[in-house]
């Protein structure tokens, strides 16, 4: 029923939610409405933190790549021995949200049809969860520090890419391909569109992004 009307409106809805919150805990402190509470708890399913799945972890990069590699209209790499075994020591504070950005730079950064262990770049040091209050904290996770960043030799960009930001760095790349393309193309946007496979409104929007004349 909506607001202020007299009568009702049938509707036919499942409704999927997720909190990382104890709901029963902020119902019985009145931080959480009782009856919203009693109408979305029908079936509940307790999801265990990525960390401590580390078994999902080859099935999950997998699907995840594959869903990447097919936006980025290529075909999709195999994670290495070792990257597997980084992926499994790594503690995911981030879940599989932290998960999928490992990937994408690991995707966007890997030189071949292979991630190693390099490629994905995990943090040297991994902050720790938050402590209960009167506990002390845990101590910090430490891993093997990756190899630095090397530039690309195919791209001649002014910037020292070894010590940019990751966004920086792609933007170079982007940069690179797209005015390759618009030489080749005689700055014809729609050829140039068409090559890279993309529309030519997102050819636009980055072309204005990047500071492209």
């Amino acid at each position: 029923r909506s607001v202020g009307a007299n009568s009702e409106v049938p509707v036919d809805v499942r409704i999927l939610s997720a909190t990382h919150k104890d709901l029963d805990v902020l119902v019985a402190e009145g931080k959480f409405r009782h009856d919203l509470f009693y109408r979305i708890n029908v079936i509940e399913l307790d999801v265990p933190p990525l960390r401590e799945r580390a078994g999902d972890l080859p099935l999950l990069s997998e699907a995840i790549l594959k869903r990447l590699a097919y936006a980025m209209k290529r075909r999709a790499p195999e994670l290495s021995s070792d990257a597997l075994s980084a992926l499994e020591r790594y503690p995911f504070l981030g879940n599989v949200r932290e998960l999928e950005n490992v990937l994408e730079r690991a995707l966007a950064m890997a030189d071949g049809e292979t991630i190693t262990a390099g490629d994905l770049r995990l943090p040297a040091t991994v902050a720790p969860a938050p402590a209960p209050a009167g506990t002390p904290a845990p101590t910090p996770m430490t891993q093997q520090a990756p190899p630095p960043m090397v530039a690309d030799p195919r791209t001649s960009s002014p910037r020292d890419t070894s010590t940019s930001a990751l966004p920086s760095y792609i933007e170079e790349i982007e940069r690179s391909a797209i005015q390759q393309a618009l030489q080749e193309h005689r700055y014809n946007k729609t050829k140039t569109a068409a090559a890279l496979g993309i529309t030519f409104r997102a050819l636009r929007y980055k072309l204005k992004k990047l500071g492209i004349e």
